[in-house]
């Protein structure tokens, strides 16, 4: 299930040229509909918070499945900016939901095991981002680009089939039957979800513009093919799978903060490096270590919050601190979009980004040195 609402808001990035070429857009009206899906995974999000006070996680990750069986229907058949813009909308709709009810469940079923069982389940849909790719020029060569939307669907639908059987014999854990106050979660965890917050919007909001348009920038900047660069990315995708397990095991080992702004700091460099090198193995070398340090980010932060969070507030915060930061983040592409056609160049904007993110790191290790930064839970 995670494998596919992840690869329904992450393939919009491999296909970014097919869809300009199809339609005619600009990088800014293709920015957009990319941003729609982010967009479409931010909204639900503090809503399913609440939803969840009231139903079981469960049920709404079933929902999730038969949502994204609409919704990609919906994209397949889009003809104009509207329908494939709402088509975008509705896919992303389907992962904010999803994300909100299962990683709360996840760590719920696995207490004792929230770091492997977080970096397992993220490492499932890092999959989703690593073939994504893979599935779209596998699909462009004999088709064009509605068939990878019918084929997501067809999947999606016997996913959610199988997911209904499953649930239906599994003992459920019970630490969520508490979970019922969605406010109160926010008047007692607001330290802990405006820290989530503050870590990983601004690095959302950076990465989700640079990996939409990495085809782009790699083909106009760098000067690879497409093809070639469709395979960097999949690359930054790949580096990504193990990161996520690694970073879940070594979370149960040291303290979280560190461990965060550490991986923030390697983020920053990577993304300065990146704009430095010009030759193609180079390019590929440091394309890897940028994959593999964002994608150590995300579960760093899950882990986080889900071991820190109590049992009675873990999936309203948690829905508080994720629909605040994809908010922020989801901007990313059409931020990017927008400059690149105003005639900004991309290797300027990527060091601009860079100065930024740093200025942030530098303001959370003051806080964290002097003790304003909440540490979350021992994890060990």
């Amino acid at each position: 299930m995670v494998f596919l609402v992840n690869i329904a808001r992450v393939v919009f990035a491999p296909l970014v040229e097919p869809l300009r070429a199809a339609f005619g857009f600009s990088g800014g009206t293709i920015g957009l509909v990319v941003t729609m899906a982010w967009v479409g995974s931010a909204v639900p999000r503090m809503p399913t918070g609440y939803l969840l006070t009231k139903v079981p996680r469960h049920t709404v990750v079933l929902g999730s499945g038969a949502l994204l069986t609409v919704a990609a229907a919906v994209t397949a058949v889009a003809d104009s900016f509207a329908t494939l813009a709402a088509g975008a909308l509705l896919m992303g709709l389907t992962s904010g939901a999803y994300f909100i009810a299962a990683n709360p469940l996840v760590s719920e079923l696995f207490p004792d095991r929230v770091g492997r069982a977080i970096g397992i389940h993220g490492m499932s849909s890092q999959l989703a981002a690593v073939s994504a790719p893979l599935v779209v020029g596998g699909v462009l060569l004999v088709t064009d680009w509605r068939a990878v939307f019918w084929l997501i669907g067809g999947v999606a639908a016997a996913t959610t089939v199988v997911f209904f059987l499953i649930a239906r014999r599994a003992e459920m854990p019970e630490a969520g039957r508490d979970d019922k106050d969605f406010v109160g979660a926010l008047t007692q965890q607001w330290p802990i979800i405006l820290t989530g917050v503050a870590i990983i919007g601004a690095t959302g909001f950076v990465w989700n513009g640079v990996f939409n348009f990495y085809v782009t920038y790699l083909v106009e900047v760098k000067g690879l093919s497409e093809a070639v660069a469709r395979n960097v990315l999949t690359g930054v995708f790949a580096a990504g799978v193990p990161a996520f397990v690694l970073t879940g095991r070594v979370a149960e080992r040291v303290p979280y903060v560190p461990l965060m702004l550490t991986i923030l700091g390697g983020f920053i460099a990577s993304l300065l490096a990146l704009t430095a090198v010009g030759s193609l193995w180079t390019v590929v070398a440091v394309s890897v270590i940028l994959g593999y340090v964002v994608h150590s980010l995300f579960p760093a932060l899950d882990i986080y919050l889900l071991d820190s969070l109590p049992d009675e507030n873990r999936a309203s915060a948690y829905a508080l601190y994720s629909g605040t930061m994809m908010l922020v983040q989801a901007t990313g592409s059409a931020v990017l979009g927008a400059l690149t056609d105003a005639g900004f160049a991309f290797d300027a904007l990527f060091r601009l980004f860079s100065v930024g993110l740093l200025a942030i790191l530098v303001v959370l290790f003051g806080l964290y040195v002097t003790e304003r930064l909440p540490r979350g839970a021992s994890p060990v």
